[in-house]
């Protein structure tokens, strides 16, 4: 019978809860959550990068559909990592609450008894009692902070409660700042958009090229404001021989309206722009040539800016550009652009500067089925050559179009045209709304000050009785302390008077 009620769901229950709630665990589920978040790190989330999470897709299927069912595109709202932040936010309450109580009790209580053998103190030492011993004793030790008890032929003395406290205060913000993170993470949002040079965003659902919510957050929540992206500028250091060429700064200028004003203003990296109910943050850039396509037939099937995605550090940039309405064939055109083009002995390109000094784009032209009108979602910035022919290329039969400003170019086979029209950039803009963010940075300050405090502070105990004409002095530490010999020194010497 008792074997069967030391097993039974209860006795399990409250082991499960004695170990959950321990500060061991405690300190290995907060180890624990640091871990986890290191893959949202290590690969482009859904919230911040989608377009990154595609071209993951697309380069790597396989891997990137095992990394999927993992959730490591989605870390922060996974369900193992939701089940890493829960457990350690029950953990911290179930550990803090009843020390809590204790240390209430603590600072109710009195100070010790004095033990009957202080000799096997850390620090003890012995000394001539003078007169007055106790009552001199008392002041010192209050004069020193310490909490003084009177006891029959001795003093007991504590300090550094305020460890404890510190300790507690830490462990209080760090659960507040849990459930600011929690409830900020439920009312925020996350948008992206690619801003051209000259367009303009308009903050509603529509305008984003991918918008991530929160699951409290709701469409009509969103504040009303446009902005128009006037320029972007991009600042090289060209002082410094070994950094040449290196950007030291990036500024996007754009035009906010809240319906109310219309103010210009620049974001910087680190630098947001504050707007009606979000913050605007500068995660990217790059450029986006200006192109006008013509068909067989010598209508516009294309024109305007098109984003190349940046391949190296000296801005070698990759676009797509796709002619569905090209006639008598659609047209799909992989395009490389060149800041400051420069040939190689193969007779290939590559960019020896970011800056655009001399730009030149080259193109591989297909003709045939985009496969737009498959249903399936296609990758604005890949091609599908799947159902294609290449009539422009390195492998084709005819050597890849190159063209620099200005210049307009003839298709293979009579398909039709192409031009450079101009250069702009584009800036890749994150719309992002987080209300705990505040909460989160008051009590991460909280927290780091408590835990310093507590750090700093020393909880020690004094005794000192006298007997048969002699007193003695003895300390107790919780923890190391390597103060314990000089303070009972200074004691003798203040309270014997040497």
């Amino acid at each position: 019978m008792a074997s069967s009620s030391r097993f039974s769901p209860v006795f399990w229950a409250r082991w499960f809860w004695r170990q959950l709630t321990s500060m061991r665990t405690a300190l290995f589920l907060l180890l624990l959550l640091a871990l986890a978040a290191i893959p949202g790190s290590l690969y482009p989330q859904r919230s911040a990068d989608p377009n990154g999470v595609r071209l993951y897709f697309d380069e790597q299927p396989e891997f990137a559909a095992l990394l999927d069912s993992l959730q490591l595109f989605d870390v922060y709202t996974s369900v193992w990592f939701s089940a890493i932040y829960i457990l350690l936010f029950v953990s911290l309450v179930g550990c803090v609450l009843p020390r809590t109580q204790v240390h209430l009790n603590a600072l109710r209580s009195q100070p010790v008894e004095t033990p009957q053998r202080l000799d096997r103190m850390p620090a003890y030492l012995v000394g001539e009692a003078p007169s007055g011993a106790l009552a001199r004793a008392e002041e010192v030790l209050r004069s020193r902070g310490f909490r003084v008890r009177q006891l029959e032929g001795s003093v007991s003395a504590e300090k550094g409660y305020l460890k404890e406290t510190g300790n507690l205060v830490f462990h209080y913000a760090l659960v507040v700042l849990l459930i600011a993170v929690g409830i900020g993470g439920g009312f925020s949002f996350s948008g992206q958009r690619v801003l051209v040079e000259g367009d303009t965003f308009v903050n509603n659902l529509a305008s984003y090229d991918a918008f991530s919510p929160g699951p409290l957050f709701f469409e009509n929540e969103l504040q009303p404001f446009s902005m128009k992206l006037e320029d972007f500028e991009v600042v090289y250091d060209l002082r410094n021989p070994a950094n040449l060429g290196q950007p030291v700064d990036f500024i996007a200028n754009v035009t906010l309206d809240d319906g109310l004003e219309s103010q210009n203003s620049d974001i910087r990296v680190n630098f947001p722009l504050a707007a009606p109910g979000a913050n605007v943050f500068l995660t990217g850039n790059g450029f986006a040539p200006a192109i006008t396509l013509y068909d067989a037939l010598g209508n516009i099937a294309f024109s305007g800016p098109v984003v190349f995605l940046p391949q190296d550090s000296n801005m070698t940039s990759l676009g797509v550009i796709k002619a569905p309405d090209a006639l008598p064939e659609q047209i799909g055109i992989i395009a490389f652009f060149y800041p400051t083009a420069q040939e190689l002995e193969t007779g290939a390109y590559t960019s020896i500067y970011p800056d655009p000094i001399d730009p030149l784009l080259t193109m591989n032209v297909y003709l045939g089925d985009l496969g737009l009108d498959s249903g399936i979602p296609r990758n604005v910035y890949a091609l599908d050559i799947t159902d294609m022919e290449l009539i422009a290329g390195r492998d084709g039969p005819a050597p890849a179009l190159e063209l620099r400003v200005g210049e307009r170019v003839e298709l293979p086979g009579g398909a039709g045209s192409i031009s450079f029209d101009g250069l702009k950039r584009f800036a890749s803009l994150d719309v992002a709304y987080n209300p705990g963010g505040l909460w989160i940075l008051i009590f991460a300050f909280i927290a780091l000050t408590a835990i310093v405090f507590s750090l700093s502070v020393r909880r020690r105990r004094v005794w000192v009785r006298q007997l048969d004409g002699k007193i003695e002095y003895a300390a107790l530490a919780r923890g190391d302390d390597d103060g314990l010999d000089e303070l009972v020194k200074d004691l003798r010497r203040e309270i014997e008077g040497d």
